[in-house]
């Protein structure tokens, strides 16, 4: 049979699809997409298969779980190429996910904390999560608590916007904790960042009220005395 790829990468592509196509077809009969969208209807396969190779093109089992299943005759090479560039599409489209790193220190005073505390909301608003590093020095690993009644008063002043996704963990000398973001609070966030936009030209001129001394006058005429 003509395709329009070489059989090895077809075979490849449709495993990794998990899409059956030419004659790795079961079934004995298939209703029929021709290559310009329309209906054919249903036909034997060994009929769908002749037809795709008369236009050298192949037939491509789209889907399987229909009775009988449904086929199109299409390239499918170029059908493979375009199912790439969706999904970069829609991976370009979402967000990624970073890690924010915030480094403290048992002798963070409270100030910084503060600050700290402020940056690591904005980054959860933002959709990213936050990892605190608090390092100890010297003897200061014998101090442990310290450490961790930090990491748990920032995860109280951040509870109303984040879960805990790991709890205070020791990794070496720092004591870690990670937060992620949490979706309800940073939609909120985002819905009340809409509405405090500036306002259009359009949308300002669309509230603007007519005072009632500016209204026209009414059509009456006055009656002569």
């Amino acid at each position: 049979m003509c395709c329009s790829v070489p059989s090895h990468v077809e075979r490849s592509a449709a495993i990794r699809d998990r899409l059956r196509i030419n004659n790795r077809i079961r079934a004995r009969e298939v209703r029929l997409i021709d290559e310009n969208g329309a209906q054919v209807g249903i036909v034997p396969i060994r009929d769908a298969l002749l037809m795709a190779e008369e236009r050298g093109l192949d037939l491509v089992e789209v889907a399987p779980n229909a009775v009988p299943p449904v086929c199109r005759i299409l390239d499918y090479g170029k059908f493979r190429y375009e199912q790439s560039k969706k999904e970069r599409e829609a991976r370009k489209n979402q967000k990624q996910v970073d890690v924010k790193q915030i480094r403290l220190e048992p002798k963070t005073d409270e100030h910084d904390l503060d600050v700290k505390a402020k940056q690591a909301r904005r980054f959860l608003l933002d959709g990213d999560k936050v990892k605190f590093n608090l390092r100890f020095r010297g003897r200061e690993i014998f101090h442990q608590e310290i450490g961790l009644e930090m990491l748990e008063r920032m995860a109280e002043e951040l509870r109303d916007v984040s879960v805990v996704e790991q709890r205070p963990t020791m990794e070496g000398r720092v004591l870690t904790l990670l937060l992620a973001p949490n979706q309800k609070a940073r939609t909120q966030a985002q819905r009340e960042r809409q509405q405090q936009a500036p306002r259009t030209p359009t949308q300002a001129k669309s509230q603007v009220s007519v005072p009632a001394s500016d209204a026209a006058p009414d059509d009456q005429s006055d009656e002569e005395e």
